[in-house]
């Protein structure tokens, strides 16, 4: 009966496990990264080994202030890398992954990436560093940051405001060559766009063109990689604010066609105020462009307008001008008879005097004609009232004629300015852009 008492304590103790008692968080992450680990964040994973493998993908939280006259645009962007790190694998918990506080990433290595065409930068601390660190059990890292970038962005404003803008964004790293880092995008969806991402002037095309830019300098070969977004400009700003009031303002200044021409100061005053309003209008269009050399599509046609309105202008001149004449014809009619009479009496003169010594015979006329006896002056008849009249509404007629043809040839070649103008700039050129993109 003793024995089997014995035997059934015996079977009711339990050995004590062997396992030790799980480490705390902290003792964790120092065993992991901290000063009693060995880890040295000065040295990159696969030290004197292959390079490291760093791959990149960016969500674009927002895109605008894009600048055309310092060539640049604005965004907002979270950042990730991942990267292997074998020094950083765990097998101590459970769990796939653990999230650590950003104050971390002081103690693990990682990459050297800045913005090759960076104009400016920015992190965000509100209310607490916007950054993310997380670490695999195989060693991976995922690194994350928030950051607000101006980026430079060459712009070719030929087209413009139909134009069509190609800005790019290049990761680089700065220190380490390729020998020891290497940049690459992620396989899948590697720039992703918010949804409810709207730019004002422009929209944002879906394609986006991901590549390299590998960067060959004097201290070696560094990677690089590098995505271009494409903007297409809408227009209808440019169509409300430069195009409608410019054409409104040239067919006002053909108004004056259908004006008297007596009323002077109605239609100088018109042509003058059309011509300098349509110049603050051009000078308005170039107030919020770059001072490039080259002629932009804008330009052209307010060169144009300007041109119609002046030619109105100077349509009016002509048109006074031609009205006018029949009194510089009547004073040239008098000033030529005037002088026929004096060379007529010359005439007499002379030839009282020469028949006076018995000469007459030896007078000849202008013709080779002699003059036999005595001569008879005849002047030529003066300018009646009725001539002048004749005069007057002749050149008149052909005064209004001048405006009759502005009506008709001022409207028409505006309209072939325009059909050529955007067939050349919203069909022909806008497909060239489309098929280089």
């Amino acid at each position: 009966m003793l024995n089997l008492r014995l035997s059934s304590c015996k079977e009711e103790i339990k050995p004590p496990s062997r396992a030790g008692p799980q480490l705390s968080p902290s003792d964790f992450l120092d065993k992991l990264m901290g000063r009693t680990s060995g880890y040295d964040a000065r040295i990159r994973p696969n030290f004197k080994g292959p390079p490291v493998n760093v791959t990149c993908n960016i969500f674009i939280n927002s895109f605008g202030s894009i600048t055309e006259t310092t060539m640049d645009y604005r965004l907002n962007v979270f950042l990730r890398q991942k990267w292997n790190d074998p020094r950083l694998a765990y097998s101590e918990y459970p769990d796939d992954s653990l999230d650590l506080d950003p104050s971390m990433l002081d103690s693990i290595w990682k990459p050297d990436l800045f913005f090759a065409n960076e104009k400016g930068a920015n992190f965000h601390e509100v209310t607490t560093d916007n950054k993310l660190l997380r670490i695999f059990q195989d060693g991976s890292v995922l690194y994350s940051i928030r950051l607000t970038l101006t980026l430079s962005c060459p712009m070719d404003l030929k087209n413009f405001p139909m134009d069509i803008q190609t800005c790019t964004m290049q990761l680089e790293s700065f220190g380490y060559t390729m020998n020891d880092l290497i940049f690459e995008w992620l396989s899948e969806n590697p720039v992703q766009v918010a949804d409810d991402l709207t730019l004002p002037q422009f929209v944002l095309k879906e394609e986006k063109d991901l590549g390299y830019c590998t960067k060959h300098y004097n201290t070696g070969k560094f990677t690089c990689i590098e995505v271009k977004f494409h903007l297409e400009r809408q227009m209808g700003y440019y169509l409300i604010q430069m195009y409608i009031p410019s054409l409104l303002i040239v067919i006002l200044s053909w108004v004056s066609f259908w004006i008297n021409m007596d009323a002077a100061p109605a239609r100088v005053g018109l042509g003058i105020t059309t011509v300098l309003t349509m110049t603050t209008q051009s000078s308005g269009s170039r107030a919020s462009l770059p001072k490039v050399s080259y002629v932009k599509a804008i330009d052209i046609w307010m060169a144009v307008c300007l041109l119609f309105v002046f030619a109105a202008l100077l349509e009016y001149a002509a048109v006074n001008f031609v009205s006018r004449q029949h009194k510089e014809f009547i004073r040239l009619r008098k000033k030529q008879r005037q002088q026929r009479i004096e060379e007529e009496l010359v005439r007499e003169s002379r030839g009282f005097y020469f028949r006076g010594y018995g000469l007459g015979h030896c007078l000849q006329t202008k013709d080779g004609a002699a003059v036999e006896g005595a001569t008879v002056f005849t002047p030529p008849p003066p300018v009646t009232m009725y001539d002048g009249e004749v005069l007057h509404k002749r050149f008149v007629d052909r005064a209004k004629r001048i405006d009759t043809i502005s009506r008709a040839v001022f409207p028409l070649s505006f309209l072939i300015f325009n059909i050529f103008y955007w067939i050349t700039y919203k069909v022909l050129r806008h497909e060239d852009i489309h098929a280089n993109l």
